[in-house]
């Protein structure tokens, strides 16, 4: 006999997931040649427990891709201890031509790509990923079928349970990793490609929303957030941070995968400095500090002296052109508060960067101020780094094609790291 449970489709779609997001924390990384944020991802689940890998955050990245190996012929006890072993992806798959055709990088760095044989003679699939950190930039590891693993939250907590996310990313050798900070073993794609990791998130009856709240202290993680909210952090456990949150529209660029936001102009104390009409500015995770062309950066610079006029100057430190001393001549510290910085966005809103986010502390008597010359020829006429996204809560609606910042949560008398981590339920 053949019992058969028979469910109304109505039921089916009346159904509403006890979590409202799902989400993952960050961590923020000191012991590379600059600042870095990661994402803590389960990509394994031993003895009735999942392992943690941390991926560095890309918001260019077209591919996600970590240390691992595939494995052709996968039996209890083939992969070696302490390894990750994914299936590949064929050579004569489908998803290896799509994957290849839909997403590459059209970079001088990337040769041609071309199939490789395994050791036991199977054909593999080697795709294209752009290295944020060290050259050659242009890596070619093999793609494969990956499962990740997420927590579940009610916006206040986590709640039990996960969500397996399956997608395609890639394998690199251990050694590709060496100049990554010392626990970061692969790049989560949280870019705009049909490969990137939120396209891997995408569940109904979530919506296709990702948010980051980058720490500003190694101490304690801040968290990314995917789907509807609402988002709560301590102390204040009944104000949803969406409330907080201005919007202006997402832009594309050409052979890009990244996020574009338009800015009119760049208002300090009153004056502004007007950004040319045909300017992109890039939202970027992986470069450090706030980057202007230099016919932005000149203004800016000599608007921020003249309003700064009784800090004391210290000799510039790179790759800052604009420094003070902290301390007087008394040997008192100085009072470092500074004007505010405020991107006037399209539609009218106004990114507030106060002296938390532009203010960068160099050594323990010189501060400086983040904002780094680009060059006259910079692709990007504004990159706006990841300093100044700290303890900014952001959210990239792909929904809709729009971007919401908080400005400075310190203002707001929260941080990235107070979300609460204590398991409910």
């Amino acid at each position: 006999m053949v019992l058969a449970l028979i469910i109304p489709l109505q039921t089916i779609a009346q159904y509403v997931p006890p979590y409202t997001s799902f989400f993952v924390p960050i961590h923020k990384h000191t012991d590379a040649f600059k600042p870095f944020y990661s994402a803590q991802i389960m990509t394994q689940y031993v003895d009735m427990q999942f392992i943690p890998s941390n991926f560095l955050i890309d918001t260019d990245a077209s591919l996600s891709w970590h240390d691992c190996i595939v494995q052709w012929n996968m039996y209890p006890g083939s992969c070696p201890d302490g390894t990750l072993c994914t299936s590949p992806v064929s050579c004569d798959e489908y998803q290896c031509t799509e994957a290849r055709t839909s997403y590459s990088y059209k970079s001088v760095y990337c040769p041609r790509v071309r199939n490789t044989t395994s050791p036991d003679g199977y054909c593999t699939c080697p795709v294209n990923v752009m290295d944020p950190i060290a050259e050659p930039y242009c890596n070619q590891p093999l793609l494969n079928y990956d499962n990740f693993f997420v927590n579940t939250s009610n916006g206040k907590n986590p709640i039990p349970g996960f969500y397996a996310a399956f997608s395609n990313a890639a394998c690199a050798p251990s050694s590709w990793f060496d100049s990554f900070p010392a626990s970061v073993t692969g790049v989560i794609a949280l870019s705009s490609s049909p490969y990137a990791f939120p396209v891997a998130l995408n569940q109904q009856p979530l919506n296709r929303t990702f948010s980051l709240c980058f720490p500003s202290t190694t101490s304690a993680p801040g968290i990314l957030f995917y789907g509807n909210g609402p988002y709560y952090l301590l102390p204040h456990s009944s104000v949803d941070v969406k409330s907080l949150l201005s919007y202006t529209p997402l832009l594309n660029q050409p052979d890009s995968f990244g996020y574009f936001i338009r800015v009119n102009s760049i208002v300090i104390k009153t004056r502004s400095i007007e950004v040319p009409g045909d300017a992109t500015t890039k939202l970027s995770t992986t470069e450090p500090y706030t980057t202007l062309r230099t016919d932005i950066y000149n203004p800016v610079v000599r608007r921020f002296s003249m309003v700064t006029k009784r800090l004391v100057p210290a000799n510039a430190i790179a790759p800052f052109g604009l420094c003070f001393n902290t301390t007087s001549t008394n040997g008192t510290k100085a009072n470092l508060k500074v004007p505010d910085i405020d991107l006037n966005l399209q539609g009218g809103k106004k990114w507030t960067i106060s002296t938390a986010n532009s203010m960068k502390q160099i050594t323990e008597d010189v501060v400086c101020l983040a904002f780094v010359d680009g060059g006259a020829t910079s692709k990007h006429a504004i990159v706006i780094g990841s300093y100044q996204f700290e303890d900014n809560f952001l959210s990239f609606d792909l929904e809709n094609s729009s971007f919401g910042f908080s400005s400075s949560l310190l203002r707001k008398q929260t941080s990235c790291a107070n979300f609460n981590f204590t398991m409910v339920g």
